[in-house]
């Protein structure tokens, strides 16, 4: 990545007059198009979507088509800056080319960054910031209901929903951010040094993105570069980039008893051996969403919000008050003794075995788009626990193949059936196969069991993303009636 000579100031008044160009015509791309202007840029958005476009011209920048952009890779010289949305890989033709020509690329994490040293919405900030394989939505959202019971202007931005650009425009003007950053939007942000940063853990996702497990880390590790480094000691990826953070403060979590400078679970309560001796917050059991990976976000962030000051009471209310969102293990419904769950968000393979471990039997509803993860492994694990397994989606047979190799007795039904490799269903089909895939999932239940959506892929192949999934599950879960479950067993 190109270092712009500009990188170390805080003023950003180098950006009037200047040609910007915004990669990406979504919501991460549109976020930083006004700040951009307020800063005196002249802003031109690309986008490979035509549609997307016709809406980004309402945003006050110009719209080039990146096929034409491209057809003349000169045309890039105009350029001081390229800004680009997280899912743009480097190799991607736009910023390849922008890279060989000497122009800086920041990632729209990487602008908000200097937007807000530059204090140009107001005064600076305090980013608290989340990553990991799994867990970061529930742990930044846990932070976020910790700031507010602490009384702390706060706001939760980044992969979660709000741009961070956005975040910082709002009205009252936050002291705290709670940021959740993907791999993505960490490779494209190395200037971001927060206040405290956790890795929950890393297990293999978005390898294809990265080229490997050691970019995908590296990327991660980079959440450890500001004052206060966490990170989860029961994950030995997570555990290991302790020893590399430069953070002056660095601090682990854990399941089982803490050690000085830990957090973790003494006598059944979730306590604070970091930044205090034997601080407890409250009960493991009252902590959700209940099981060993809610627990562990709970302390997560804990742990961010007692690095900054925020006390044990505010900490403890924070959590109690905490409600699970949609899509993650969330009940949709009981039938006839089945539980159905909605855990669409479960989308890689580290996802999915916490979410089966927490059930006794599960017919497991999985598939989709495993993006270079190995599923064998977690079908080792979790196999005694499958009553049996209904898959979907473009690689829905891999699944079902380790299925076959590691738990030749489970019950696979797979849909739709044949080789559909490489088939991009429209909305209306995919919730067709939906139905179907519930319907089978109803017929091999018995009373006492879970029907589970915990795919350990992710859904771009059929739905337009994991809600989509998780919502076209609960409209087919609520259409079946009593006589549906176990009929296949009858």
């Amino acid at each position: 990545m190109a270092e712009s000579p500009h990188d170390a100031r805080n003023d950003l008044t180098w950006l009037r007059g200047s040609s910007v160009l915004v990669t990406g015509a979504r919501i991460s791309g549109l976020a930083v198009v006004q700040p951009l202007l307020a800063l005196g840029a002249v802003v031109t958005v690309t986008d490979s979507n035509r549609a997307a476009l016709d809406e980004a011209s309402n945003s006050g920048a110009a719209v080039v088509l990146q096929d034409d952009l491209l057809v003349d890779p000169a045309a890039l010289a105009a350029f001081s800056l390229v800004v680009t949305s997280p899912g743009f890989r480097p190799d991607s033709p736009v910023l390849a080319a922008a890279t060989e020509q000497g122009i800086p690329v920041w990632g729209d994490v990487e602008l908000s960054w200097h937007v807000d040293r530059a204090e140009v919405y107001g005064p600076r900030t305090r980013w608290l910031v989340v990553t990991g394989t799994n867990g970061k939505t529930t742990t930044t959202s846990m932070l976020a209901s910790i700031l507010d019971a602490a009384g702390i202007a706060s706001v939760a931005c980044g992969n979660i929903g709000l741009p961070i650009a956005d975040a910082l425009r709002g009205t009252p003007h936050p002291s705290v951010l709670a940021v959740e950053l993907s791999s993505f939007q960490l490779f494209w942000a190395p200037s971001v040094r927060p206040a405290a940063g956790v890795v929950l853990n890393i297990a293999e996702d978005h390898l294809d993105w990265h080229g490997g497990m050691d970019g995908y880390v590296q990327a991660k590790a980079r959440a450890l570069s500001g004052d206060v480094a966490v990170v989860g000691l029961d994950d030995s990826r997570a555990a290991s980039l302790a020893a590399g953070s430069p953070a002056a403060t660095v601090v682990g979590f854990r399941l089982g008893e803490p050690a000085s400078g830990e957090l973790g679970v003494r006598a059944g309560m979730l306590v604070d051996d970091a930044f205090g001796a034997n601080v407890e917050f409250l009960a493991a059991e009252d902590v959700e969403p209940s099981g060993p990976s809610g627990i562990l976000d709970a302390l997560a962030a804990g742990a961010l919000a007692r690095s900054i000051g925020v006390e044990a009471d505010a900490v403890r209310v924070g959590l109690q008050t905490y409600r699970v969102g949609p899509h993650r293990a969330a009940v949709v419904r009981e039938l006839g003794g089945v539980t159905f769950i909605d855990d669409s968000k479960a989308t890689n393979p580290h996802a999915a075995r916490s979410s089966i471990s927490a059930h006794d039997r599960v017919v497991w509803i999985a598939g989709g788009l495993l993006k270079g993860a190995v599923i064998d492994d977690l079908v080792v694990e979790i196999a005694d626990r499958l009553v049996a397994a209904v898959v979907l989606g473009r690689d829905g047979m891999q699944i079902a193949e380790a299925l076959a190799r590691h738990a030749p007795d489970v019950p696979v039904v797979r849909l739709p059936s044949g080789d559909d490799a490489g088939v991009t269903h429209g909305a209306e089909d995919a919730d067709a196969v939906m139905r179907a895939v519930v319907a089978h999932a109803a017929e091999l239940a018995a009373p006492g069991d879970t029907v589970l959506l915990a795919p350990a892929a992710a859904s771009l192949d059929m739905f337009a993303d994991y809600g989509h999934r998780g919502r076209s599950f609960a409209e087919s879960v609520q259409r079946l009636e009593a006589t549906d479950i176990g009929s296949s067993r009858s």
